[in-house]
């Protein structure tokens, strides 16, 4: 299904059994803040993600551009499968760490450089992730063709082994041949999620992979928020994505 103009938020199928919940953070369960490190999950967070993975028999995985040992820290004690840096690294059900190989010497020197570059601009926040590199201007939006062109800068340096990829408020240096959706296709492979129907909640352009691949799988794709998508569901925020997970506890937790 190609991208599409925006549907009715509130448009979400049918609650039924037999789910895989991948799930974005930053825009899906967690609002955003004006940092990344400001975000800050309360107990109603942890409470749902831990009953919800209970619930789904450990089919449950969060697909982020954090990176995995920051996913731990935001969760902590919880550790959930989890992909991070956009697929980039991947923590499976059963705890085991997957890893996608790139020239490590040559990244270090490209962030260096975009690190530089938003030390010289107020409002700019460097974020380091280990295995990516992202340029936050959502507290100087007027710096975003600038930011973008630093980053664009790094990457041509770097050759095909590298891409940009642009988000809310925030564009990244990463390297090629992994996203959010390679990583759905990774879990859906595992016992614990095969043979159950995938369901993709994200906010950003990053999760668009993810929607394509759950669309060809004969899942639920859901968009949060405003902006054409090939999601084929719809919720209005953050808020209303943690009542619809609620609601579908509520009805199958015991089953």
């Amino acid at each position: 299904m190609g991208v599409q103009e925006e549907a009715g938020a509130g448009a979400l199928p049918a609650l039924a059994p037999g789910w895989a919940f991948f799930l974005d953070v930053d825009g899906t369960i967690l609002e955003y803040a004006a940092r990344p490190d400001a975000v800050r999950p309360d107990a109603s967070v942890f409470h749902l993600l831990s009953a919800l993975h209970r619930a789904v028999r450990g089919a449950l995985a969060l697909i982020s551009g954090r990176p995995v040992s920051g996913l731990d820290a935001l969760f902590a004690p919880l550790r959930l499968p989890v992909a991070g840096q956009h697929g980039i690294e991947r923590r499976d059900a059963r705890g085991g760490v997957h890893l996608h190989a790139f020239p490590d010497e040559a990244y270090r020197r490209a962030a260096m450089r975009i690190g530089s570059f938003a030390a010289l601009h107020a409002g700019l926040v460097f974020e380091d992730k280990g295995y990516s590199a992202a340029l936050h201007y959502r507290l100087a939006p007027q710096l975003a063709d600038a930011a973008r062109g630093a980053v664009h800068n790094a990457a041509s340096e770097l050759g095909p082994g590298f891409e940009v990829q642009d988000g809310k408020m925030v564009v990244e240096l990463k390297p090629s041949g992994r996203d959010k959706g390679s990583a759905i296709e990774e879990f859906m492979r595992e016992a614990e999620f095969a043979g159950r129907i995938p369901v993709f909640i994200g906010d950003d352009l990053t999760d668009e992979f993810g929607f394509g691949v759950v669309n060809r799988l004969g899942g639920h794709s859901v968009k949060v928020g405003a902006g054409a998508s090939a999601a084929r569901w719809r919720v209005a925020d953050a808020a209303a994505v943690r009542a619809w997970l609620g609601e579908w506890l509520a009805r199958y937790a015991a089953s």
